[in-house]
């Protein structure tokens, strides 16, 4: 059986790990999703020169991923960025010039070599990885697929719109709701490739 490599199998985090990954204490507020707003390739802009400024050559890659980086995606309104930095593990690097800039450390998950800051203005989720971090390459993908492919944009829009109406107060909760979904929309990505062969393998 072929396996793509950036295959993961679907899985969806229990209450315990989600509590375990938090550095903060979890406030509720509830999720939103709104309408595609061409604002947000702006704000993205404006994050991008916000971390440039704060950590320079520290910036190994930096992307717009998540919904507000599709077109035509509804999305809640957060810009989500990956940032790559040459080691999460060494926070003193990349952590005090970052708060210094406003974003704050809100999730700590050294298995992932992932940790996840937010902030207000612009209403941003930065998530920092370490250099061949599997996630960002996937978000990329996923990202790719679809800005390309209406259909399961408008069924990704659906669902995230059906459960933004269900008044969900955390996050993590309302992306477990999306994970099987988002699981069958990868499947399609690697079974599309053609650089890497896959055996289709449905979650069950």
């Amino acid at each position: 059986m072929d396996t793509h490599p950036l295959w993961r199998p679907y899985d969806v985090p229990s209450e315990e790990q989600v509590a375990a990954a938090r550095v903060r204490t979890h406030v509720p507020e509830r999720v939103e999703v709104v309408p595609p707003d061409p604002a947000w390739p702006a704000a993205y802009d404006e994050v991008r020169r916000l971390v440039g400024r704060a950590l320079g050559e520290r910036v190994l890659a930096i992307e717009h991923v998540g919904s507000t980086s599709v077109p035509g995606l509804h999305a809640k309104p957060f810009i989500d960025v990956d940032l790559t930095v040459a080691d999460t593990e060494r926070e003193a690097d990349y952590l005090p010039a970052l708060e210094a800039a406003g974003f704050v450390l809100r999730v700590r998950e050294p298995e992932w070599q992932h940790r996840v800051f937010r902030m207000t203005r612009p209403l941003t989720t930065l998530h920092v990885w370490s250099p061949g971090a599997q996630e960002p390459q996937r978000h990329v993908a996923f990202r790719d697929w679809l800005a390309s492919h209406a259909d399961d944009r408008a069924t990704y829009a659906d669902l995230k719109c059906r459960l933004g109406e269900r008044g969900f107060t955390d996050s993590m909760v309302y992306n477990n709701e999306k994970a099987g979904l988002i699981y069958d929309i990868y499947e399609r990505i690697f079974v599309a490739d053609p650089e890497h062969p896959h055996t289709p393998q449905p979650r069950s």
